[in-house]
């Protein structure tokens, strides 16, 4: 063989190459993250706690991440509806269960208690979705929640379907008060 044949041969076996290099395809996640990546949040439900101190806490800072971004929050009004939650919260002001726009929180209205009643279930109802809702959609789920009562920002807060709703959409309200559980909260308060 001459060299100019083996020249041609030697320059299309890298343009081979080259071209089977380029072909690389873009990977994206297009999945939630599988059940096992839960997130390990240690809140308390109440402030009361033995001893002189209060409970301890431990936050990882995800639900940050969450309640400020307007994407998971419209994911999370998605999946509310998707997941038949207004079968029991009705649009967010209760039915069989408890109403999700007051500032009474049994358990705890911060983003993470709102995730394990999600995740773990409650007494009288609530069924844990453990295993069957990955972790990133119980927090969208949560962050929605949060929204109903006015705990996130008005730039990130969803419009409301306000067909059912007798007041203003959520981030047309003035910002709302979390009451956590063992307290009452001043809507239910004796007028002085």
């Amino acid at each position: 063989m001459c060299s100019s044949s083996l020249k041609a041969i030697a320059a299309s076996i890298l343009l081979t190459v080259f071209a089977l290099a380029a072909c690389q395809r873009e990977e994206r996640e297009f999945r939630s993250k599988s059940m096992a990546d839960e997130t390990a949040e240690q809140v308390s439900l109440v402030p009361l706690s033995p001893g002189p101190s209060g409970p301890v806490e431990q936050r990882s800072g995800t639900g940050a991440k969450y309640e400020e971004n307007a994407y998971h929050i419209a994911q999370g009004q998605r999946l509310y509806g998707w997941f038949n939650c207004n079968g029991c919260h009705g649009n967010g002001g209760g039915g069989s269960g408890p109403p999700l726009m007051d500032d009474l929180w049994t358990y705890g209205g911060q983003i993470e208690n709102i995730v394990q009643s999600i995740r773990e279930g409650r007494p009288n109802g609530m069924p844990s979705f453990r295993g069957k809702v990955p972790d990133e959609q119980i927090w969208e789920i949560a962050a929605y929640v949060r929204s109903m009562g006015r705990n996130v920002p008005k730039a990130a807060a969803p419009g409301r379907k306000d067909d059912m709703s007798p007041g203003p959409a959520e981030q047309r309200r003035p910002p709302g008060q979390v009451i956590d559980g063992g307290q009452t909260p001043p809507s239910a308060q004796m007028p002085q």
